[in-house]
Order: structure tokens, then C-alpha cells, then sequence
């Protein structure tokens, strides 16, 4: 049987005995049905996978002495920051799981003009609490050791004024240049507009900011394919997908 990952979000160091979170123990005992004895993975976002045996379990705890630990070396070479318009539900959490096994670095969730989604203070500290646990179920399942940077929603055009590394790229299915016509960014900055996509003004104003923008392909492209898609296409240009650079 695979052995599982676990986050947790707290320091980690080998010969030590720790207590899962509330979430791993629940999800430990309830899905995978773990009992004492059994071996787990457990990892912090430090860069490392630590070797574990459980040696205690209850209804609501568990109990694991870590025995190893060892390096993980698996992001890629493009640094990626995932700019996105907020999308609904299920669509937004697809996007973020597949961005999170593409490698993206960082996301930041953007409010664009045709945003349907709405969230007041309270809706959104909820939403990013629900964001930053797919973000690690990503990482668990994908065996990354180093979570990416969830930044706060900002309005689209403040992010454009803010300072960021990298160069901006933005989706416009109107463009006549693909990535493989565009130089090789040291960081990739990939906006991607929510269902909808972004409007006229909100392109111009991002080639304004000196923008590229990019076009998949000759079809329209859903929220959520668009980012398989435009991630998938950089890593293989320039990142770890370029497996005729190996």
C-alpha cells in the first residue's frame, strides 16, 4: 500500500514524537483507516519528507515518532506565479489542484470585472482557509514538499500597479503570439481571467503594464482548462515538462 502524506503545519525534526492535526488524524483514522505501527509521510513546507510510524492512535488522536528525513527535489526550474480570476467552486479548486501539480510557485487570486463570484471579508477569509486546504491536498497527493504562496485577493487593477518579479502574460484568445513565440521569462507570471474571461478594457490596461498577451490555441478554453493548459505548455517551453533537455 502507498504510503500516505500528511501536512502539518508545524515544525518537524527526526526522533521526535508529534500529534497530528485534527485534519490528518481525521483523515488518518476515517479514510485510510490507519492503525498503530502503520508508516506515514509527514511534511511542513521545508523542503523535506519525513519518515514517520504512528505509535498511538484514538477516536481523535494520533500519535507518530518520526524516524528520517530526506530532501525532496521536485520543483521545477520555471519559477511560476498563477494569477487567476476568481472562478466558482468546483471550477476554482479544479484550477488550483492542477496548478499545484503543474508547479506553480504562487497564486493570486484576482477580482476581475466579470467575476461572479462576490466575497465580502468574512466569505473571503473562508474561501482562503478552503483554497489553502487544496492547496496542500495537492501537495500531499503530489508528492511536493514546498507549498506555494496563497496571496490575498486583490483587485485586478492593484495588482497591476504592484511590484512583482516576472514577466506578465495574460490570456487574450485574440492575440496572434503563443508562448513557443515568446523569450524565455527567469519568472513566468500567467493571468488568467475567471469565467467570461477578461474584458477588452482589462487587456489593454494589461499591455499598458507591458503585458504579453498569449493565446492557447484557436478554441475558447474554460477557467479551468486554460490553466491546465497554459501551465502545462510553459513547463514543457522552459520548465521541467522538457524532457528533450534531460
Amino acid at each position: 500500500m502507498r504510503i500516505p502524506r500528511l501536512y502539518q503545519d508545524y515544525p518537524l525534526a527526526v526522533g521526535t514524537s508529534v500529534q497530528l492535526d485534527e485534519t490528518a488524524t481525521r483523515h488518518g483514522i476515517q479514510v485510510l483507516r490507519l492503525k498503530p505501527d502503520d508508516r506515514v509521510t509527514l511534511f511542513n513546507g521545508d523542503g523535506h519528507d519525513y519518515q514517520a510510524r504512528l505509535t498511538a492512535i484514538s477516536k481523535k488522536q494520533a500519535t507518530a515518532t518520526i524516524e528520517n528525513a530526506t530532501v525532496v527535489n521536485n520543483e521545477s526550474p520555471l519559477h511560476t506565479h498563477l494569477a487567476l480570476g476568481i472562478a466558482k467552486g468546483e471550477r476554482m479548486d479544479y484550477a488550483l489542484q492542477k496548478a499545484v501539480e503543474l508547479g506553480i510557485n504562487r497564486l493570486t487570486p484576482l477580482v476581475t470585472e466579470r467575476c461572479v463570484v462576490q466575497l465580502d471579508e468574512k466569505r473571503e477569509q473562508k474561501r482562503r482557509q478552503h483554497w489553502q486546504g487544496v492547496i496542500r491536498g495537492a501537495c500531499e497527493q503530489s508528492g511536493r514538499a514546498r507549498l506555494p504562496q496563497l496571496d490575498t485577493v486583490i483587485a485586478y487593477t492593484d495588482f497591476l500597479v504592484a511590484p512583482v518579479a516576472g514577466q506578465r502574460m495574460i490570456l487574450d484568445p485574440r492575440s496572434d503570439r503563443t508562448l513557443s513565440q515568446c523569450p524565455q521569462p527567469q519568472d513566468l507570471i500567467l493571468m488568467i481571467g475567471p469565467e467570461g474571461g477578461f474584458t477588452r478594457t482589462e487587456r489593454e490596461l494589461a499591455y499598458q503594464h507591458d503585458a504579453i498577451g498569449i493565446r492557447l490555441g484557436p478554441r475558447i478554453l474554460r477557467t479551468e482548462t486554460a490553466v491546465v493548459a497554459g501551465l502545462t505548455a510553459a513547463q514543457t517551453l522552459w520548465g521541467d515538462l522538457n524532457y528533450s533537455s534531460s
